[in-house]
């Protein structure tokens, strides 16, 4: 795009005639005109136009990839300025990442490894992370490091499953304050809905595979979930923290206008 069309173009936001909307779209193709949309590596084809369609850059599941695939994804999102998060990340794969990006954040408990915040970056809104109890840690600390990489403001409870009810009463107010919530519950899966039942935010259930034979690796929390009576809430896929956090931090960030 020429400087006299970018004059148009605003001049004609300016005056109302164009939506901000097709301003974006079109200064996003702009952008394209003069760097490739994807560049592919010797394992990959980086996705670099997604930040411009969806809000966020690409996202690299690190199961079954090679640390040195992952490394060239992350060489050429920082080459174009976009931050990096990787889900799933071994710790061998950890080791070698950390030790071409020796800036980067590594959470070994939710097996994340993400760019670092900036200096002058302020967290946008609130959302919660909360869990039945411990063994769901993993799960809700991949949701909580996604909503960090979001630049959402984010606090993780844990441990207030359903068979001590008293120790969620105790953060009542504090759910009743968030944007949207995440839950990561095993077992039955029942947390999200009385979460659910106390706020009027979303709230992104997440089953996990805790629990003895007849939880089925995740299955009976996941139909629960599904079941659920309270109106305010949906479901991820079993064990799929990045996801659930990923919807709530789109919700924060529609709530509050920043992307």
């Amino acid at each position: 795009m020429q400087p006299p069309s970018l004059l148009k173009l605003l001049e004609g936001w300016q005056a109302g005639s164009i939506p901000l909307e097709e301003v974006e779209r079109r200064m996003a193709e702009a952008i394209g005109e003069r760097h490739p949309h994807a560049i592919k590596t010797d394992d990959a084809h980086v996705d670099l136009d997604r930040a411009a369609r969806c809000g966020y850059p690409e996202v690299v599941y690190a199961a079954g990839k090679t640390t040195r695939a992952i490394i060239d994804i992350f060489d050429v999102q920082q080459q174009r300025g976009q931050s990096c998060l990787a889900t799933r990340v071994s710790e061998e794969q950890a080791e070698g990442i950390l030790a071409r990006f020796p800036q980067l954040i590594h959470n070994p408990t939710g097996r994340t490894i993400r760019s670092p915040d900036t200096a002058d970056q302020v967290s946008i809104g609130d959302t919660l992370v909360v869990t039945a109890g411990t063994s769901d840690r993993p799960v809700a600390e991949e949701a909580v490091e996604t909503l960090k990489w979001m630049g959402c403001g984010v606090e993780l409870i844990g441990d207030v499953g359903v068979a001590g009810p008293h120790r969620l009463g105790d953060h009542r107010q504090r759910l009743q304050s968030a944007d949207a919530i995440v839950v990561a519950a095993g077992m039955e899966g029942a947390l999200p809905s009385v979460v659910g039942g106390w706020v009027s935010c979303p709230v992104i259930a997440v089953p996990t595979s805790v629990g003895y034979g007849a939880s089925f690796q995740g299955v009976a929390a996941l139909l629960g979930m599904l079941n659920s009576c309270a109106a305010n809430v949906t479901v991820v896929n079993i064990d799929a923290g990045f996801k659930a956090g990923y919807v709530a931090g789109l919700i924060c960030r529609r709530v509050h206008r920043m992307y």
